[in-house]
């Protein structure tokens, strides 16, 4: 399998995120920044994620997903488009309850963005561990099924995360 790649550009305020490969936690910090900067933008107005060359999603990079949808459309825009034809990313976008929070189009659309590369940088552990946290955070709040799925990992997160004096961690 390809190793992951994120690429990114905007056209008119319409930003599209491309995922090449097999997207990994390894790219999760550098997203989250370009997710932060995104939405700093004036001209903000939608969203697409092209994921017609994607071969794998993680769970960490889902919920770097939908938390672009969420913030997305808490500012009023559309459902963001998330462009694919493979039916196992479909059927995981499904199962994981992202239909409240996109469409899915199996069309190739042109778009007037040219993506480039996003500049990833390797994080290091710590900062790895909270935007993995921050993720499944996110997913967790989609639905209940999420929920249950993910609980057990942000527990366990969080008692890593916890400094070492703080009552998650304190032996009493």
């Amino acid at each position: 399998m390809q190793s992951g790649q994120i690429m990114v550009g905007a056209h008119q305020g319409i930003y599209v995120i491309k995922l090449v490969g097999d997207v990994r936690l390894n790219l999760c910090t550098s997203f989250d920044n370009f997710i932060d900067s995104m939405f700093e933008q004036d001209d903000f107005k939608d969203v697409v994620f092209d994921l017609h060359g994607a071969q794998g999603i993680d769970s960490t990079t889902l919920g770097l997903m939908a938390k672009i949808a969420i913030h997305a459309l808490d500012r009023g825009c559309e459902k963001p488009l998330v462009l694919t034809t493979d039916e196992g990313i479909t059927h995981l976008l499904d199962a994981m309850g992202f239909d409240a929070l996109i469409e899915v189009s199996d069309e190739q659309r042109d778009y007037a963005a040219e993506p480039k590369p996003l500049q990833c940088k390797t994080p290091d552990e710590c900062a790895a561990r909270e935007k993995v946290l921050e993720a499944h955070r996110v997913l967790m709040s989609m639905n209940e099924h999420n929920a249950e799925t993910f609980r057990d990992l942000v527990h366990t997160l969080e008692r890593e995360c916890a400094p070492f004096d703080s009552p998650v961690t304190r032996v009493h």
